[in-house]
């Protein structure tokens, strides 16, 4: 879990490296310990951006990352009702 006060990146170098929560959860293999964490990261800071990030144990590797939580007053989000990859 990880979590920045910075808002949408604005630079190619903006936005690359966000603060640790805690250290890794290495060995978790209970989805609620997870949610947990998030919880505990999101009372703690609740105007700032949280990610979750999972590595590949085997490979050593990122395999995936994703937003848990945005700041109640950011202004960057779209609601999926007007998101759009065609451009319609």
């Amino acid at each position: 879990m990880m979590l920045t006060d910075a808002a949408s990146p604005r630079n190619y170098a903006d936005n690359r490296y966000w603060t640790m929560w805690k250290l890794p959860m290495f060995g978790c293999s209970d989805p609620s310990q997870v949610l947990s964490e998030i919880s505990k990261c999101s009372k703690a800071f609740p105007n700032s951006y949280q990610r979750l990030v999972a590595f590949d144990n085997k490979k050593q590797v990122q395999i995936i990352s994703f937003l848990v939580q945005r700041p109640r007053g950011a202004q960057d989000y779209c609601p999926i009702e007007e998101r759009s990859v065609s451009g319609m």
